[in-house]
């Protein structure tokens, strides 16, 4: 045995050709640390601790959007958006001093000091009156004002060591009298008023107070109509999206097979065909033809981007293999989806009768119909997750998955009463179910990745905040502008606005 610098002994192998004693080379690990392992973006957004406030704010939204037929129009947006927008400004500022482990009292009466500091600001001179300035230089005055308090309480805590709820108690008490003292001293009233008074005060209530009324702001004609572009957006988006999640989820092939970009490019003018043929027809079966087409080419153009980009699946399919627990979760989830099914079709849709608090024969029917159905589908997803030893067994579980979905989504259309489930909400059903099946070929055929690639990483996260964007702008598109067809269906008369 030799004998390193650090006193621990390695073992030695004789050289031949002196008979000197030279370290033996370290054994090959078995295997990667799996904490280092590289992980896919869907797992990397499930870690996320900002996750689950986000999937709770898409569940809340998708309960009110379901029963309420004003939630989710700009009626109802802007119903929400007037009160989380003006409780939002000052709640992200105190959430940052929580997360910190701080605390602000003084946040309240800030709100109220700076609001009657700009009025007094912008009032005339007088014996009671103000300093007479214009609103431009009024609000930058209040800003700097608060931003003032918000050292001078930093400060205190940072230099004295008291708890942030002291000071800011105190500062709390000091903002109450001032805004007390003052306003009696100007105005010789405990509230203050006025602030129309300013000679800027259009231009800034115009910024701050102007409403926007949707139904006299038509988009009829231009680039198409606005449901063409709303369309066209939209899919843009689920298109950046999925391109977002195969760039950071494949491996890169090391070379582009250019034949490849025909297969894309036919996929592509086919689903933008049936994109604009969609929006233009109103029949049926016209509208199911061209719904078939946009599926289909968006299948085909995913599918020769594939080709095109990555590398194909060195992994064997193996033999279709499916263990006692991966056959008991797929016929639970099955099961849980049929008892959804037969619950949702057999209970009175109609009926009001109340059966607890609260809780009538409708509202148990929503409930029991989309509990079931969502844990059934859950159940199938894991159980594809824990068929990852044998590919054929995960692509088949998952396309079955895809099938139950769309089933599903035709179950809703049937029995559906509104327009939104038989329409809106089946045309996310299907997209859910199309994009599924889309991802279970592309996992079988393609290779995973296993290591990080920053230029595939930065790729990807570049498509993710593109597919944001854009859903972003179909949803205020469609939230600002109407077309004569919706005013004339809500009997609303109609204005003719240019864009």
């Amino acid at each position: 045995m030799a004998e390193v610098a650090n006193g621990t002994d390695v073992p030695a192998v004789a050289d031949g050709d002196n008979g000197a004693d030279v370290p033996e080379p370290a054994p090959a690990a078995t295997g990667d640390d799996e904490r280092l392992a590289y992980r896919g973006p869907i797992q990397r957004l499930l870690t996320r601790p900002e996750i689950g406030a986000l999937i709770g704010t898409g569940a809340i939204w998708i309960v009110f959007w379901a029963v309420s037929d004003v939630f989710g129009t700009t009626a109802g947006t802007n119903n929400y958006l007037d009160v989380s927008t003006s409780l939002g400004i000052m709640a992200v500022a105190v959430a940052l001093l929580m997360i910190g482990g701080e605390f602000d009292l003084s946040s309240g009466a800030m709100t109220g000091a700076t609001g009657m500091l700009v009025v007094l600001l912008v009032k005339d001179v007088g014996p009671l009156g103000g300093a007479g300035l214009p609103l431009t230089v009024a609000i930058p005055i209040t800003f700097l004002f608060a931003m003032g308090i918000g050292w001078v309480n930093g400060t205190l805590v940072e230099k004295t060591g008291l708890p942030s709820f002291i000071v800011t108690l105190g500062t709390f008490f000091a903002l109450r009298g001032a805004k007390l003292g003052f306003s009696k001293l100007f105005t010789d009233k405990v509230i203050v008023e006025g602030l129309d008074n300013a000679p800027d005060y259009d231009f800034w209530a115009n910024i701050f107070g102007g409403v926007w009324v949707r139904n006299n702001h038509l988009w009829e004609n231009f680039l198409g109509g606005r449901d063409v572009i709303f369309a066209i957006l939209a899919v843009l988006g689920a298109a950046a999206l999925i391109l977002a999640i195969m760039e950071q989820s494949l491996t890169r092939s090391p070379q582009l097979r250019p034949a490849s970009f025909i297969t894309a490019g036919i996929g592509a003018a086919a689903a933008l065909l049936g994109l604009i043929m969609l929006t233009r027809t109103d029949g049926v079966g016209a509208n199911w033809t061209w719904a078939l087409v946009m599926g289909a080419g968006l299948a085909v153009g995913i599918m020769g981007y594939s080709r095109l980009r990555f590398e194909f699946s060195s992994v064997a399919r193996g033999k279709l293999m499916m263990d006692s627990a991966i056959i008991t979760r797929v016929l639970i989830g099955l099961g849980l989806v049929a008892l959804g099914v037969v619950l949702g079709i057999s209970l009175d849709s109609e009926s009001e009768t109340v059966l607890g608090i609260l809780l009538t024969v409708q509202g148990l029917r929503a409930i029991l119909f989309s509990g079931l159905v969502i844990l059934g589908v859950l159940m199938l997803l894991i159980a594809a997750r824990k068929a990852d030893s044998s590919p054929i067994t995960r692509f088949l579980i998952t396309v079955l998955t895809s099938a139950v979905i769309a089933a599903v989504g035709f179950v809703i259309q049937s029995e559906a009463l509104s327009r939104k489930f038989r329409a809106e909400f089946f045309a996310w059903i299907m997209l859910s179910a199309l994009v599924l099946l889309i991802a279970a070929v592309i996992r079988l055929l393609f290779e995973q990745r296993r290591r990080t690639d920053p230029s595939a990483d930065k790729l990807g996260r570049i498509l993710a905040v593109t597919s944001i964007l854009l859903f972003a702008g179909a949803i205020a598109l469609k939230l600002l502008w109407s077309t004569a067809a919706e005013n004339e269906v809500a009997g609303i008369r109609t204005y003719r606005v240019s864009i």
